[in-house]
């Protein structure tokens, strides 16, 4: 995967994904903090507005309301009684004017005295109708917001008008007066964007290695690609639980399809155990090789509670094996009958240089007879050529190893090998490992081993009973479970794995595994016919 190409010079759109994240991010947030402040000196405005108005309408009315402002009305004397307490309310309340007027719009009072008796500028035919209202106008000192209310005697009659009005002027400049504070608070938020984005920024480069959008896809596409394609499982497993699954591990685990919990895993992967090298593990119809690694931060060099579990089938490789050491096990026994053979030979061959010729030919063929008694009636008795040559050497191998192995008369299989209800590999893989089993379990004081193979339309029975002492039914639980072993040291690495495979076999068939002490130690296999 290539890494990121240096970003162009200035004006150039950034090339990582990093870099085009932060540019959108920027130029998002400079978006809305324009439009912010935009929003804010607009609300200053019309919050200046709107407190303009409840201002001149409070004074209005209240001077309308007022009994001294229609009785100087009344009395004729309006200028000279209210023009002082107008200008003294004005200047209290830094409004722009307050006039009094008669109802045809004759002014009482102005702020500018040269006004007064000129006829009022603005609308009165609400306040004669005895509303009190607001407007925005343009009078002798310019757009202004102003209310007009009607002042009322004693008796109800509407006896003139009181507008007070705030220049526009004035309202702008006082929400003018917060741009500043505005401006400040805009450019602190982008501050502390422009902090926060570069922090993103660091982030998204230490994370995405500085890769385009492009070359991010394409690293997925063959992460993907390799993950479905490879022939080994694999699963990554995290503090949350499974990561990821491929299509081989779902095949090797019989995973169901969709999400993945750590409770559809099997036993021996539902424990955090990075550094596990070459584990073989058994499942229902499968042994697997598995390997956990843990996940290392680059940065800090710290194991993190993830780790990458691979798996490996083993299961055809596993069968061939065991019979490879069938094989290997007659092969053995033939090349010791061998040696055996030239040292007969040589016997034979001196007790006829001294003249006893018959009882060297006696001596011969009681040998010949007996091997050849054996392998006539495991042939006859056992179709599957495989399990007559794992019996021979097995056979042969008790012999060399003083243990006394005995194919009893029971033993009788189907003449059609296509009847049996295993197959020759099973069979060498039940068989094999329970006599290996028997061999190593047996009594040295008086060792011996029987073997027991028969099946009729009913069903299978493997039976193998040794001189040994045994096991308890806990120990033969344990046994059927990988790595279990009696032997210690060396030993135990090679083993731990043989009646764990049989067990196996066994449910593969949906048959029973059992032991007990009869006349020995006995385990029986059963598989019931179709």
């Amino acid at each position: 995967m290539r890494r990121a190409r240096p970003q162009g010079g200035l004006g150039a759109w950034p090339r990582s994904l990093a870099g085009q994240a932060i540019a959108l991010q920027i130029l998002v947030i400079t978006l809305i903090v324009v439009a912010g402040s935009a929003l804010a000196v607009l609300d200053a405005r019309r919050d200046g507005d709107a407190a303009a108005r409840q201002q001149v309408l409070g004074i209005a009315t209240a001077l309308a309301d007022a009994p001294s402002t229609a009785q100087a009305i009344e009395s004729g004397r309006a200028t000279e009684v209210l023009q002082p307490v107008t200008e003294a309310v004005r200047t209290h309340t830094d409004i722009a004017f307050i006039t009094i007027m008669a109802p045809d719009r004759t002014r009482f009072t102005h702020t500018d005295p040269a006004q007064i008796g000129a006829p009022y500028i603005g609308t009165i035919e609400p306040a004669l109708r005895g509303e009190t209202f607001t407007e925005v106008y343009t009078g002798t000192l310019g757009p202004s917001i102003r209310a007009v209310a009607p002042v009322r005697n004693s008796s109800g009659d509407i006896v003139g008008l009181v507008s007070a009005g705030i220049l526009q002027q004035s309202l702008a400049e006082q929400w003018r007066a917060q741009w500043p504070a505005i401006a400040a608070v805009s450019l602190a938020a982008l501050a502390v964007s422009s902090v926060g984005v570069w922090a993103i920024r660091r982030r998204l480069l230490r994370q995405t290695r500085g890769l385009r959008p492009d070359e991010l896809r394409v690293m997925y596409e063959h992460h993907d690609a390799i993950l479905h394609s490879v022939s080994e499982g694999l699963i990554v497993l995290d503090t949350d639980g499974v990561a990821l699954v491929n299509d081989e591990a779902r095949r090797l685990l019989a995973l169901p399809a969709g999400e993945v919990t750590r409770a559809d895993l099997p036993e021996f992967l539902r424990t955090f155990n990075p550094g596990a090298r070459d584990e073989i593990h058994l499942t229902d119809d499968r042994v697997l090789v598995v390997n956990r690694s843990p996940v290392h931060d680059p940065h800090d060099a710290r194991t993190h509670a993830t780790e990458v579990v691979t798996i490996r089938d083993r299961t055809e490789l596993q069968g061939a094996l065991g019979e490879l050491n069938s094989l290997k096990v007659l092969t053995d026994s033939l090349r010791a009958q061998a040696h055996e053979a030239a040292n007969k030979l040589h016997t034979i061959v001196t007790m006829v240089e001294m003249g006893r010729a018959d009882e060297a030919v006696g001596f011969a063929t009681h040998e010949l007879e007996l091997s050849q008694r054996l392998v006539d009636r495991l042939s006859g008795a056992v179709v599957e050529p495989a399990l007559v040559a794992l019996l021979l050497g097995k056979t042969a191998q008790a012999d060399e190893r003083g243990i006394e192995l005995t194919v009893t008369e029971d033993t009788s299989l189907p003449a059609d090998s296509d009847e049996l209800l295993l197959t020759g590999q099973e069979m060498v893989t039940v068989l094999g490992n329970l006599i290996d089993n028997a061999m190593d379990a047996c009594d040295r004081a008086d060792p011996w081993v029987e073997v027991t193979v028969n099946q009729d339309d009913q069903r299978l029975l493997i039976q193998v009973a040794d001189s040994g002492a045994g096991m308890d039914t806990g120990t033969f639980e344990k046994a059927m479970r990988r790595g279990y072993s009696t032997k210690t040291g060396a030993d135990a690495a090679q083993h731990g794995l043989g009646l764990a495979l049989v067990a196996q076999v066994v449910k593969r068939h949906h048959g029973s595994l059992s032991t007990d002490l009869t006349y020995g130690s006995v385990v029986t296999v059963t598989v019931a016919g179709p």
